[in-house]
């Protein structure tokens, strides 16, 4: 039995029922988002395209009484960590052979207007069953119809971001929480960090860390865990220039941003209780 190879496919920030504020607060940010996109599930989206890997906002409507009210559930902020997958039924028959508790393939839509044309931009999702992850939604994503989704257009972003390199967990026992990806990918992928464990995602990492870890990096930066012992705490993002972004940040009017060496950070009151770090 071969365990699938861990890629990024996306990482989802939570906006609940207000796009309209995560949209804008993005946009500020300065990320090019992609127009408004309506789910066949039910959910609303907008997408900030990198060269290989993307964030997503996503929410319900509001006012909306079906569809995916799960995420009203959920807090605002970082809640999903996509991997990729390029065969679905594969990928779900592999991990169930090795036991991790997946759940069936899910296919649904999401119309898209290209050069005055509508399609349906088409994927395949694989998520873990429910309870599986205690800090948000961990999932892999199938596209059928990548050229809707990776547009030139798209990619450009006045912070200079070109790719995710990171995402960051907070766990209790930073051990315990990264068996599950022992069981999905294989020890070899799992190696040891300062404050926890680092799980090895092609050019990108999701760390699993301690709390004290997280705030010794971020310190009052870091979210508001609203009382989770586990969540999702922020975002790396490797930006061409550093000085590109700090422009960006400040023509978007975001007013505490935080420089450091080689890096500037964004508390996450500024970001959606996500926060947010720029690299080269």
């Amino acid at each position: 039995m071969t365990l699938p190879v861990p890629t990024l496919d996306h990482v989802v920030i939570n906006a609940r029922d207000d796009m309209d504020r995560a949209a804008d607060i993005y946009q500020r940010l300065g990320f090019t988002l992609t127009p408004r996109g309506y789910h066949s599930l039910g959910s609303i989206n907008h997408l900030a395209m990198f060269g290989t890997d993307y964030l997503e906002l996503i929410a319900v409507p509001k006012g909306a009484t079906s569809g995916r009210l799960d995420l009203l559930t959920f807090p605002f902020g970082l809640n999903g960590l996509v991997f990729g997958s390029e065969d679905s039924a594969i990928t779900y028959e592999s991990l169930a052979k090795a036991g991790v508790p997946i759940e069936p393939p899910v296919e649904f839509t999401r119309p898209v207007e290209i050069d005055g044309q509508k399609r349906d931009a088409r994927f395949r999702t694989v998520r873990m069953k429910a309870g599986v992850v205690p800090y948000g939604r961990v999932y892999y994503c199938h596209h059928f119809t990548r050229d809707l989704v990776w547009r030139d257009a798209w990619r450009h972003h006045a912070n200079g971001t070109v790719a995710v390199t990171r995402a960051l967990i907070v766990e209790p026992d930073p051990a315990a929480g990264a068996r599950l990806y022992v069981d999905m990918f294989g020890a070899d992928q799992v190696r040891n960090i300062k404050g926890g464990k680092s799980l090895v995602v092609g050019n990108s990492r999701f760390d699993i860390v301690t709390e004290a870890e997280l705030r010794d990096q971020f310190g009052d930066a870091a979210p508001d865990p609203e009382g989770r012992a586990a969540y999702m705490a922020g975002l790396t993002f490797r930006t061409a220039s550093l000085n590109k972004a700090a422009h960006a940040l400040h023509g978007g009017k975001i007013d505490d941003v935080r420089p450091g060496a080689g890096r500037l950070v964004v508390p996450a009151k500024q970001a959606l209780n996500a926060v947010l770090e720029f690299v080269e």
